[in-house]
């Protein structure tokens, strides 16, 4: 028979950040307990105090270090080498019929630079090139039969080299975006590949960001 101590459970496991800050104490334990109670009188088909839901959340224990947290560890204090690259700006177009091929002909020019920082994702709907920002002229000339959804300069990107065999490591990408969270940094983009990782963010945020990611290693 499930019990308020295990409704308690799943949906601190659901929900990271609560779990955060209870190891860390620094949560309102009644007013979690309130919140819950809802939920928790859903899951058991029953009305529930929120006493009883109280206790129980004094009652929990965090996780402690098991074989996925160690080794979550060992990934975050072996990330490689930290590049940031400044004078950055964005471009996200519509997707057209069209717009793959005259990405295909700015590439060959760009590659022909490697000093160009140029980065091209495409979705379903749109697409977003990112490029350095002497190109802008360029890329403006030459998508102009294109339509611009979004144009953002001003842009700074830190790019994170993972460890071999990072994909299977779970929770990896939260605790980066956890603790750029936590410190108000927003993302303006993010590109990944499979053992590099870049965060794209406003040039006055850089420094903080670049911070944050350094004390993951220690």
């Amino acid at each position: 028979m499930r019990t308020i101590a295990d409704c308690v459970t799943e949906i601190i496991g659901s929900q990271p950040y609560i779990e955060e800050a209870l190891s860390q104490k620094i949560i309102n334990y009644a007013a979690l307990a309130e919140s819950m109670n809802p939920r928790i009188e859903k899951m058991l088909a029953k009305p529930v105090k929120n006493g009883a839901i109280l206790m129980a959340l004094r009652r929990y224990v965090p996780p402690t270090e098991t074989k996925k947290s160690m080794r979550l560890k060992e990934v975050l204090s072996n990330l490689g080498d930290i590049t940031v690259r400044s004078n950055l700006v964005d471009f996200t177009f519509l997707n057209s019929a069209t717009l793959i091929k005259n990405h295909a002909q700015i590439l060959s020019t760009v590659a022909q630079n490697s000093e160009i920082f140029y980065a091209f994702t495409r979705g379903m709907h749109e697409s977003t090139l990112i490029i350095s920002s002497k190109e802008t002229s360029r890329i403006k000339d030459h998508f102009k039969d294109e339509k611009i959804l979004e144009f953002k300069d001003l842009l700074s990107a830190i790019s994170i080299r993972l460890p071999q065999g990072n994909a299977t490591v779970a929770g990896l990408y939260y605790q980066i975006f956890k603790s750029l969270a936590w410190e108000g940094i927003s993302l303006h983009e993010v590109i990944s590949t499979t053992n590099e990782f870049i965060i794209l963010v406003e040039d006055q945020l850089v420094e903080r960001a670049f911070s944050v990611i350094k004390k993951l290693q220690q």
